[in-house]
């Protein structure tokens, strides 16, 4: 990996292995060159979100990165957390937070390490967007979760557009009871660069 840990190298990233690679490097300065750099809003909108809707746990954080959307959820009053990633140096910072019960390495493009049904919720930001996890996951998402529980996923607008996500939800109808989506902007005011404008989607769909 030659490129420098940023957010133009995490949306060029083609799979797990490159993945690795780039979260390994940017680990120890990720919420500081990122988050704090561009007022990331991603976590706290998913956190707001899945709080008003459910708040119900066990919740597992997919692509938990640093631990911030673990953080967001604890303030929230979400009592029970777990979180994975694919980048078992981003597990180390978050777990320095203190807010997870568990947390474990694991591929979202693969078969997780957890039983069928287990969760009463699953949150995720900042996973599904550009060079990173498409809707095909959105199967293990459901398989992971218990009948009724809500899931709350931020998705990059463009990456939604490019990838189909609303045609993969059609074809994974009967499984879900509900879904719907709200915009919002990824980044703050304050946030500068090429992507400062960029937008999301808040995917919130419940589980038949």
């Amino acid at each position: 990996m030659t490129d420098n840990p940023d957010l133009e190298a995490a949306y060029r990233l083609s799979g797990p292995d490159g993945s690795k690679q780039l979260y390994a490097a940017w680990a120890e300065t990720y919420d500081s060159s990122f988050a704090e750099d561009m007022q990331y809003r991603a976590p706290q909108a998913v956190a707001e979100c899945y709080a008003k809707i459910s708040g119900v746990s066990p919740v597992l954080d997919l692509g938990a990165g640093t631990g911030l959307l673990g953080a967001a959820l604890v303030q929230q009053g979400i009592e029970v957390v777990d979180g994975t990633d694919i980048s078992p140096q981003m597990l180390v910072e978050a777990e320095k937070k203190h807010v997870y019960q568990s947390l474990f390495e694991g591929d979202l493009t693969q078969r997780l390490e957890v039983d069928e049904g287990t969760y009463a919720g699953i949150v995720s930001s900042g996973t599904f967007t550009h060079g990173h996890v498409g809707p095909d996951a959105l199967e293990e998402v459901l398989r992971c979760m218990t009948s009724g529980a809500w899931a709350v996923l931020s998705v990059n607008a463009t990456h939604w557009d490019a990838l189909g996500f609303e045609d993969v939800l059609k074809c994974l109808a009967p499984q879900i009871a509900e879904w719907r989506k709200d915009e919002f902007a990824l980044y703050g005011a304050g946030a500068k660069g090429a992507h400062a404008a960029d937008t999301g989607w808040l995917l919130q769909m419940r589980k038949a």
